[in-house]
C-alpha cells in the first residue's frame, strides 16, 4: 500500500498541525477533537448524532447493493447500518478545515510537551513487556511506537466515540470526496463481518481513523494484527497491544530498517543521509531512510520530526539544543510564554502557556486589548507583552 495512512484527511493534517490538527492527525487534546474519549454516544455534541435526511437514506438504500456485490452480507449491513444515520456534524467538520501552517516550534511545543512527555514515559515503562515483544517481531524500536501513539491519541486517552458506519456514510452519501469514503465503508463493512469488533465498538474520529493509534479502514485492512492470539485484530480495546503492533507491522511493511534511529539534531551524534532544516534560522536535523518510513505514516516532516523527537525525550533524551527565531510577530517562545502567564494573571484566561498562540490565547488577547480600548486584533506583540508588566 503506497499512500500515506491518513493524506486523505487533514494536511495535520496532520498538525499542518501533521501539520496537527484532528480529525486526524491529533495531537491529543490540543487538537481538539470533538470525540475525543471512548465513553459512547451519549458524549457526542448533537451534530454527531444521527438527524433525519431524506438523500442520506435513499444513498444508503443503494449503496446496499453495490455492498453487496462485494460480498457484504445482509446481515452485516443490517447490523452495521442498525442506529447509523447522516451526521451533519461530520459534513461541517469536513468542509470548515481550515489549512494553516504551524511552525515546527509551534507544533514540537505540543508533540512533545511535558505532559505529552510524562505520560510517555509512564506509558513506556507500563507496557514494556508488550512493547519489547513488538520490537523484536517487527523490528520497529518501541519508543517510535509509543511516540506514535502518543501524537495519535493521547496514548489512548483520546481514540474518538464517533461510529465509523455513520461517520463513512455520511461523508460517501455527501460526495466531496465520496469513492474514497464508500471505500473506508466498504471495508469498515469488513471489519464487522470478520467480527474483528461489534457495530456499536466500531468508532473514531469524524473522519472515521479509528483506535488507539488512529488506522482508516482501509489501513486497518491491510496492515492490523492480532497481536493478543484471541482471533480478533481488535484496535478499539483498552488494551493497546494489538494497535502497538499493528502501527509496528505497518512501518515495517513500509520499509523499517531495524536497529537504524530515525535521524536526530544535527551535531549530536545522530546519523543521517539527509540534512533538513524545516524552519528557517531553526534547528537543523540530520534524517534517515526511517524518517522516510515514519513520513508513510502522515506525510509531514514536522510529524515525522515530532514523533521522532518525542520518542528520544521518551528514552530520557532532552529537548533540543538550538534555539528558533523570534516569531513574525518579534516574540520568542519564553516571550510568548510570558505574555501568556500574564494574561491569565489578569483575567484573561489562555488556556495554558506553552507558547503557542492559538484560538485561546487570541482571545484573550482581544478580550484585553477590548478592556483598554485598542483595537481588538488578537495579534501578540513586544508592546502588549510590555504593557502587562
Amino acid at each position: 500500500m503506497q499512500t500515506s495512512r491518513r493524506n486523505f484527511t487533514l494536511g495535520l493534517g496532520a498538525m499542518g498541525l501533521s501539520a496537527c490538527t484532528t480529525g486526524t492527525g491529533v495531537l491529543g487534546p490540543r487538537a481538539g477533537s470533538s470525540s475525543a474519549g471512548s465513553s459512547g454516544a451519549a458524549s457526542l455534541p448533537a451534530d454527531l448524532r444521527p438527524a433525519p435526511n431524506a438523500g442520506y437514506d435513499a444513498w444508503v438504500a443503494s449503496f446496499r447493493s453495490r455492498a453487496a456485490a462485494q460480498g457484504i452480507s445482509p446481515s452485516t449491513l443490517n447490523a452495521g447500518f442498525r442506529g447509523a444515520g447522516y451526521l451533519p456534524g461530520v459534513v461541517k467538520r469536513d468542509r470548515n478545515q481550515t489549512e494553516f501552517t504551524r511552525t515546527l516550534e509551534d507544533y514540537l511545543a505540543i508533540a512533545a510537551s511535558d505532559e505529552r512527555v510524562a505520560k510517555g514515559r509512564a506509558a513506556y515503562a507500563r507496557h514494556r513487556s508488550t512493547l519489547n515483544a513488538v520490537e523484536a517481531k517487527y523490528g520497529v524500536a518501541a519508543s517510535i511506537v509509543t511516540a506514535v501513539w502518543g501524537l495519535e491519541s493521547f496514548y489512548g486517552e483520546r481514540r474518538g466515540n464517533v461510529p465509523v458506519i455513520s461517520a463513512t456514510s455520511t461523508l460517501a452519501y455527501d460526495g466531496r470526496r465520496g469513492a474514497f469514503f464508500e471505500k473506508q465503508l466498504l471495508a469498515a463493512l469488513k471489519i464487522l463481518q470478520n467480527g474483528d469488533t461489534t457495530a456499536s465498538q466500531l468508532t473514531g474520529s469524524w473522519a472515521g481513523a479509528m483506535g488507539h493509534t488512529q488506522f482508516i479502514p482501509t489501513s486497518y485492512e491491510a496492515f492490523a494484527v492480532d497481536f493478543t492470539g484471541d482471533g480478533r485484530r481488535d484496535i478499539w480495546s483498552n488494551d493497546p497491544a494489538d494497535s502497538l503492533a499493528s502501527t509496528a507491522a505497518y512501518l515495517s511493511r513500509n520499509g523499517w530498517t531495524r536497529g537504524l534511529k530515525w535521524g536526530g539534531e544535527a551535531g549530536s551524534g545522530a546519523p543521517g543521509g539527509s540534512r533538513l532544516q524545516p524552519q528557517a534560522g531553526g534547528p537543523v536535523f540530520n534524517v534517515t531512510s526511517n524518517f522516510r518510513v515514519i513520513k508513510r505514516y502522515n506525510n509531514s516532516d514536522s510529524y515525522a520530526i515530532g514523533v521522532g523527537h518525542l520518542a528520544d525525550r521518551i528514552l530520557g533524551g532532552g529537548p533540543l539544543r538550538a534555539s528558533f527565531p523570534p516569531d513574525k510577530y518579534g516574540l520568542t517562545k519564553d516571550d510568548r510564554v510570558a505574555l501568556q502567564q500574564r494574561l491569565t494573571a489578569r483575567g484573561f484566561d489562555t488556556g495554558g502557556s506553552d507558547g503557542v498562540i492559538g484560538p485561546n490565547s487570541r482571545a484573550a488577547i482581544s478580550a484585553y486589548q477590548s478592556s483598554l480600548g485598542l483595537p481588538a486584533t488578537g495579534d501578540p506583540s513586544p508592546d502588549l507583552l510590555a504593557r502587562l508588566g
